[in-house]
């Protein structure tokens, strides 16, 4: 049977709650650094190993597919086994790590690891709203959710700005080593908190399929806002480069990407917990996605580097607060026994997002303008998502969700 963890069930926030949140965060930054450990070495990994920059490619393409394939069922095994899905996807984060150090110079191994990794990821990545449940009174949640998400963007960052010193030093075998040993030490964290005892209880979850998903239109708006929010933060981070250098400011693309991340960080971390607390989510995601429209339609057309800067800078903060805002809508809307489902569902949609808007994007990068241009109308459709999602955030059970539990408790 089907019910939300309820007063009787909650027990005191436990003191150690900020540990659990640090840890997780730890945990989440070490996935994202393990699985983009290529991004910023392609060209020397390829000449490391033997092989084409293609082939390195695909070590960090693998993720975003195998999310895709496993997001929905992982979050269903999430609200039924939180414990032992946040352990599994820390172990198989470790293991992705160690068998790269075993096998440094051997593409084969490193799919190996990178493909551990990847299977591990969503049991880590769904449990963000889940975890602040779990461990955080009502009032204290959307800052857990938007820390959470948060140190995705801070392993991002990490991943960007590592690779290139940590390969001088040592190649690598270097690199690898220093990312297992962080991977091991958030492992190792993270089980060590997962002994604090959580301030909710959980209560009974419904079996059977994913069916209240089918009619559930705003978890559905939700999602549609993911794949095109993460979809255009994918495919700036990924084409910024070669569209700056077209425009001949080859040079600043990487200051300029990791400007747009920490801006994007702090949006994530500060503009959550504001619009919760003022019952503006709603008004924070259109502002986001206004400004995503603007700031790429005005690129099209004026392409000087201050004005670049400023307005992606400012893209970033707007843009990634979406994020958690999300995710803590599909919670309150979904409730905290299906949050790790629902959590699922919005993050396969955002690497579809991503992926889909890569790859289209990447026919338009000679002509700086249509790529901006682009960029702008993916952000049209956003609009009239946003505008159709309720006032508020809150319970909702539609008729098709009623009909669907009543099968559930079959």
């Amino acid at each position: 049977m089907a019910r939300e963890i309820s007063p009787s069930r909650t027990r005191q926030a436990p003191r150690g709650r900020w540990f659990v949140l640090a840890a997780y965060s730890l945990l989440v930054a070490a996935s994202q650094v393990v699985w983009l450990t290529f991004a910023p070495i392609t060209t020397q990994s390829a000449s490391a190993l033997g092989v084409s920059e293609g082939s390195v490619g695909i070590l960090s393409g693998i993720n975003p597919l195998l999310y895709a394939l496993l997001a929905l069922p992982l979050g269903r095994w999430t609200d039924r086994r939180f414990n032992a899905t946040l352990c599994a996807g820390a172990l198989l984060t470790v293991a992705g790590a160690v068998v790269r150090c075993i096998w440094p110079m051997s593409f084969a191994g490193i799919m190996v690891g990178q493909l551990l990794n990847a299977a591990g990821q969503p049991m880590i990545l769904n449990a963000t709203t889940k975890l602040a449940v779990r461990y955080f009174p009502p009032a204290q949640r959307t800052l857990a959710v938007s820390v959470g998400s948060a140190a995705q963007f801070a392993g991002i960052l990490t991943a960007s700005t590592a690779g290139n010193a940590l390969f001088r030093t040592g190649g690598l075998q270097t690199v690898f080593a220093v990312y297992a040993g962080v991977a091991i030490t958030a492992a190792a964290c993270m089980l060590a908190a997962l002994r604090v005892r959580p301030a909710a209880a959980d209560g009974p979850v419904a079996k059977g399929s994913l069916r209240w998903l089918r009619g559930d239109r705003v978890t559905w708006q939700l999602a549609g806002l993911l794949f095109i929010g993460m979809g255009v933060f994918n495919a700036l981070a990924t084409w910024l480069d070669p569209i700056l250098n077209r425009l001949g400011y080859g040079q600043a693309a990487s200051t300029l990407i990791t400007l747009i991340t920490v801006s994007g960080m702090i949006g994530a971390a500060v503009l959550p917990p504001v619009a919760a607390a003022r019952g503006r989510r709603r008004g924070v995601l259109i502002c986001a996605t206004a400004v995503t429209t603007l700031v790429f339609l005005t690129l099209a057309f004026t392409h000087n580097l201050v004005l670049i800067t400023v307005a992606l800078v400012l893209e970033g903060f707007v843009l990634l607060a979406g994020l958690p805002i999300a995710l803590e809508w599909s919670e309150i809307h979904a409730g905290p026994d299906r949050a790790g489902a629902a959590a699922g569902f919005l993050l396969c949609a955002g690497n579809l997002g991503g992926a889909v808007l890569v790859l289209l994007l990447e026919f338009l990068i000679d002509e700086p303008r249509l790529a901006f241009g682009a960029m702008a109308l993916i952000a049209v459709p956003g609009l009239l998502l946003v505008a159709r999602l309720p006032a508020t955030a809150a319970p909702q059970r539609s008729d098709t969700q009623r009909h669907a539990l009543a099968g559930d408790l079959q």
